[in-house]
Parts: structure tokens; C-alpha cells; sequence
């Protein structure tokens, strides 16, 4: 059984500590408590959630259809098997979630509504002090911690990106994120503008047609997308034969992880080609009289950013029935009516729905310091994206940009409850990670490769996010099938690791 957490005095403050602090209940953070659970029993732990409850995205987000646009075979948990349609819905994944709280006892040890202000780390006595308000009491608790596990994600929930347009603050009609979707919005037989043409753009549009006047989706430049059924044929065959479903699960992943291996790899080998092929099932689904260059050809390579996929081709099935259409073009300025784009084309609009991408957060708006220094995260350089040198006892989750978020959740799981074990053997109170003698040297590089990955959210925010040499230690990298060896036999001993 885990010890019970201490209630102590801190500079007078009654503080509660535990060996580890969670920030966030959502797909990370909730993961993370199952291998705390189920590898260090004997650790103390507490998760922080600023919502009322465990979901993260899946609960902040509300706009019609939202679904994941990665399959759950693998955005699942590797210990949980996902039995469902590989494309869900945010309630079904929520439903998931709350099968792993309930089944591992892990409803305890969150405290909701708790949202946290400031993370000050001491040398003196190596541990977090954690300040938070309880958002329906106003009431500040306070908390400290060996370990804290940063599980928040890297984008405000509280409001997502939206440009400022020329014009915006004249347009009469309702203006609005999908973030921060009003839940009494009736789009019916209005006209609907979504600006942006990414996967919740993708997944709104459909979603509104059946309802709407007509949705049109407005487009700087187009995006790749993929389609095909919601199901995956092998996990079909064989449920239908009556395998276990752990071993579904287990072999539906590898294969699915196998393919996009491949699919990836032949993003870099072969671009033109799969460009081709990407474009060339747009064109099979919209018709041969469909101006498929100019709203469905981005000037990109496939895979520099996210690419999305779209479920029985939902999206494109609305575009053919008349229900929705592409415009690809800049807005000049908002008017009291819609939008007049550079072409001098004019969009009437009763809705404006700007899915125009996420605002970068990182560090989750928490006053971080180390010793009394405030923390700058960008002069930080990342280890392998999970720690940074110079900030003591701390592991940071970032999932993959090309495979599903949580199979890294997963691997960071392993890797902190590896090392919480290696401190406790070693009786070590305090570890950061630090740049080698063979390092001095190296460049430091901007967080990722804007030649291999630039999503706008990203190249917005690199200056928010931790710097990486050129050495795989020192970089985020985004290869599943490296990872998935390279983590668990990271050497706990080697020099980047400083102890004390």
C-alpha cells in the first residue's frame, strides 16, 4: 500500500506532501497514475485537475462530432484494450478513461477544480511547493512533492488561436472557437463560415451540413487528408473468430503502428508519389469536374504538418452532396455580414467558426522557479523531450506528432517510474539532467525541424518551448519504433543524470 500522504507545516502553511504530484487528469496524467498504481505501490500520489473532471480535450472541447483523429487501437492505453470503432467520439473516449479511473482505484487521488498557480522548487529541501485555488471556493491549498509529473498537454484550453482579422469587431453575426463552443448554439438553417481546414475543421464541417443552411470552409492553404472506413478489417476478423481481446489489441496495433511506419517513411523516400495518391482519392471521391488543385493540393510535402484523417469520408461526402463547400482564399476584412476575402468574393455568414488552431501553453500558465530564479523554459534544452537540464525532478509528457499521443504517454510512464526506483535504491533525493563534456560544443536548435514538421501552433510558440542539440539525447524525437527500445534502455547511470 502506498503510504498515506503527510499533512505538514511549511513556513507556517499547512501543506500536504506526496511523493508525486500529476498535473492533469487528462489521457496522460490518468495513464500515468495507472503505472505509478501498478509499478511503484509504495510512491504517494496525488493528480491536480483544473476542470471539474478526468478528460482533458475530451471534455474541454465540445464542438459537433468532436472525435479523435488518431485510431484508438493506439491513442488507447497499451494496458487497456480499445473494443470500439478506431475513429471515437470524445464521449466514448471519456467513457474509456472512466473505466481505467474505476477499475485501478485511481478516482482518490485526483482533486479537481484545482487549479495551479506556482511550482517552486527548493535545493534546500528537495521538493516542489505547489500553490493552487480550488476554482469553486477561492480557497488556496498548498502541496509539495518529490516528483512532478507535468501531464497538462502543451495548448490553453481556455481559449484557442483566433488571428486578428481587419474588420472583426463590425461583423454582427456569432463569432466563435471550437473550444469554447457555447452549448446552446443553434446553427440550424443558418450559413456557417469555418476558417481553417485541419482536422477540427474537418470534423465540424460534416457535423454542421446536415443542419446548416450551407457550411462553407474557408481555407488559406489546403491540407492533406486521408480516408477510409471506420474500422479496421484485421480486429474485425478476428473478434468475429473469437480471440481474446487483449490479443486483438495487441496484435491491431502492431499492425496499425507497422503501416504508418511505412506510410511515413515513404512520406520522406517518395513524397511526389504519395502526394499523388493523397490527391488522387480526393479527385476518385469529389469527381473529375471538381477543382481538386486549388482546395485539395497543399504546396507542402505530406506529413510536414499533421495530416488528417477523415472517417468514411465524411467530409467529402458533404462537399459532393451540395451540403458544404471549399473556398481557398485570404480574408481582406470582416463586415457586418460575413467576410470579403483578396479575391473580392464575398462569404455571407450568420456563424463564423474560427478552427484556426491552438494557443500554444506549455508549461500549463504556472509560475515555475527554481531556487528563487524564474524558470525561462526555452533556455532549457530538452533530454529526449521529457527533461530539461537545470529543472530538477521533473518529467514533462509530449506525445508524438505522427503516431498517437499516448503511446509516448506511455513510454514517459515507464521511464519515471524507472527512475523514481533507481532514487530510491540509490537513496538520491534530487536529479536533473545536464550537458556532457562531449556536448559543449553542440548547436542548439529550435524544439523541432521546421523542414520536417511546422505546424503553425508550433512555429507560433518556439519560442516558448525548450531548445535540442543533434545528438538523440538531447532531442524530441518522433520515431515510435526507435522509442520504444531507446526509453526503456536509457542507462540511469550515465553522465547526462546528476544526483544528489
Amino acid at each position: 500500500m502506498p503510504e498515506a500522504p503527510l499533512t505538514v507545516p511549511t513556513t507556517g502553511v499547512e501543506t500536504e506532501h506526496f511523493d508525486v504530484l500529476i498535473v492533469g487528469a487528462g489521457i496522460s496524467g490518468v495513464g500515468g497514475a495507472y503505472h505509478l498504481t501498478t509499478q511503484c505501490p509504495d510512491k504517494s500520489f496525488v493528480i491536480l485537475e483544473k476542470a471539474e473532471t478526468f478528460g482533458g480535450t475530451w471534455w474541454t472541447h465540445k464542438y459537433p462530432g468532436i472525435r479523435s483523429d488518431s485510431d484508438l487501437h493506439t491513442f488507447g492505453y497499451r494496458f487497456k484494450p480499445w473494443t470500439g470503432t478506431p475513429i471515437a467520439t470524445a464521449e466514448e473516449i471519456r467513457k474509456y478513461m472512466g473505466e481505467v479511473i474505476e477499475e485501478n482505484g485511481l478516482d482518490h487521488h485526483i482533486r479537481y477544480r484545482h487549479r495551479i498557480d506556482s511550482a517552486r522548487w527548493s535545493s534546500a529541501e528537495n521538493r516542489w511547493a505547489i500553490v493552487a485555488t480550488n476554482t469553486e471556493t477561492g480557497e488556496q491549498r498548498h502541496f509539495s512533492c518529490g516528483f512532478l509529473w507535468m501531464a497538462q498537454g502543451y495548448y490553453r484550453h481556455e481559449q484557442g488561436y483566433t488571428p486578428e482579422w481587419k474588420g472583426m469587431e463590425r461583423y454582427k453575426g456569432v463569432l466563435v472557437h471550437p473550444q469554447t463552443w457555447p452549448e446552446d448554439l443553434d446553427y440550424t438553417g443558418k450559413r456557417v463560415v469555418v476558417i481553417g481546414s485541419g482536422a477540427t475543421a474537418a470534423t465540424v464541417v460534416p457535423n454542421m451540413a446536415g443542419r446548416a443552411a450551407h457550411v462553407t470552409m474557408l481555407q488559406r492553404t489546403p491540407t492533406y487528408f486521408r480516408t477510409g472506413r471506420n474500422a479496421i478489417e484485421i480486429a474485425e476478423e478476428l473478434r468475429a473468430l473469437g480471440i481474446d481481446e487483449t490479443w486483438i489489441h495487441e496484435i491491431t496495433r502492431r499492425k496499425i503502428l507497422s503501416e504508418q511506419a511505412k506510410f511515413t517513411e515513404r512520406t520522406f523516400r517518395e513524397p511526389d508519389k504519395v502526394r499523388e495518391e493523397l490527391i488522387g482519392n480526393i479527385r476518385t471521391l469529389l469527381g473529375p469536374d471538381y477543382d481538386v488543385e486549388t482546395h485539395f493540393s497543399p504546396p507542402y510535402r505530406p506529413w510536414r504538418q499533421r495530416l488528417a484523417f477523415v472517417p468514411d469520408a465524411d467530409l467529402f461526402k458533404g462537399i459532393a452532396s451540395g451540403k458544404a463547400s471549399v473556398v481557398t482564399d485570404e480574408i481582406e476584412t470582416f463586415d457586418e455580414t460575413g467576410i470579403r476575402l483578396k479575391s473580392g468574393k464575398h462569404l455571407e455568414a450568420d456563424i463564423i467558426v474560427t478552427a484556426t488552431g491552438f494557443d500554444l501553453c506549455p508549461l500549463g500558465d504556472i509560475a515555475f522557479e527554481i531556487d528563487g530564479t524564474p524558470l525561462d523554459f526555452h533556455q532549457t534544452v530538452t533530454y529526449r523531450g521529457m527533461m530539461f537540464t537545470g529543472v530538477p525532478n521533473m518529467v514533462w509528457v509530449f506525445g508524438y506528432f505522427r503516431a498517437s499521443w499516448t503511446l509516448r504517454a506511455d513510454l514517459v510512464g515507464d521511464f519515471v517510474c524507472k527512475l523514481l526506483k533507481h532514487m530510491q535504491a540509490t537513496q538520491q533525493r534530487k536529479v536533473t539532467v545536464a550537458l556532457r563534456p562531449e556536448d559543449k560544443d553542440m548547436p542548439l536548435l529550435d524544439w523541432i525541424d521546421g523542414e520536417n514538421f511546422n505546424p503553425g501552433y508550433m512555429t507560433r510558440g518556439m519560442h516558448l518551448l525548450p531548445r535540442r542539440g543533434d545528438k538523440p539525447e538531447w532531442m524530441h524525437n518522433q520515431d515510435y519504433w526507435a522509442e520504444k527500445d531507446e526509453i526503456p534502455a536509457i542507462d540511469l547511470t550515465g553522465k547526462e543524470f546528476v544526483y544528489s
